[in-house]
């Protein structure tokens, strides 16, 4: 009986801290070999031996870890999961808004997502997992997520984000960078609304 308790006390985490840790670095590692999409939430749990339930209570989402083992501040994931909430009519105004003040906005949070955007231009995997994470938020925000086509909208939509962003903040086009957000958004948002909301056909 002895025995069977002691090895119960082996398996424990000491604390809140190591067993938070435990799970980061288990998700970064599982994040490197999968990517985003084919990790779940139960794989990083097994991985860093805790239950499921404990990861979802550090990290409410797989969003949610992947930005916190990204460094992805939790405003810009706020701006993100924001960009969603209201009417179709509108969604592609409101995800250009969101992408560029996440990318263009305050130093705390811009900085960041840039650091991982320009790892992701000299890196595959690197590349890879910025374009699945924002893939993956196109794809459970907007109606595309319900269109046979969703993925390719999603992947479109992402490429023509990431495109601008990089053209204006890392390769420095003269005309884009000169653009202020308000020109920028009245010509991307009517197509990526076009992306994201397919028309029914008639």
């Amino acid at each position: 009986m002895k025995q069977s308790v002691a090895k119960v006390r082996r398996g424990r985490r000491p604390g809140t801290n190591s067993t938070q840790q435990a799970v980061l670095d288990a998700a970064r590692a599982r994040f490197a070999r999968d990517g985003f999409t084919a990790t779940t939430i139960r794989r990083v749990a097994a991985d860093a031996d805790v239950d499921a339930s404990q990861v979802m209570q550090f990290f409410r989402s797989k969003d949610e870890l992947f930005a916190a083992v990204m460094a992805i501040p939790s405003t810009a994931l706020d701006l993100f999961n924001t960009a969603f909430e209201g009417p179709d009519e509108h969604l592609g105004e409101r995800v250009v808004r969101a992408y560029l003040s996440a990318w263009e906005g305050a130093p705390e949070q811009s900085e960041p997502l840039m650091a991982m955007l320009r790892g992701a231009i000299v890196n595959e995997q690197a590349s890879e997992h910025l374009r699945e994470f924002i893939q993956s938020r196109l794809m459970s925000g907007a109606q595309a997520g319900t269109a046979p086509d969703a993925a390719l909208r999603a992947g479109l939509a992402s490429s023509m984000l990431v495109g601008i962003v990089t053209s204006r903040r890392i390769i420095g086009v003269p005309l884009l960078v000169a653009a202020d957000t308000e020109t920028l958004v009245g010509i991307i948002a009517p197509a990526i609304q076009q992306v994201l909301v397919p028309q029914p056909a008639f």
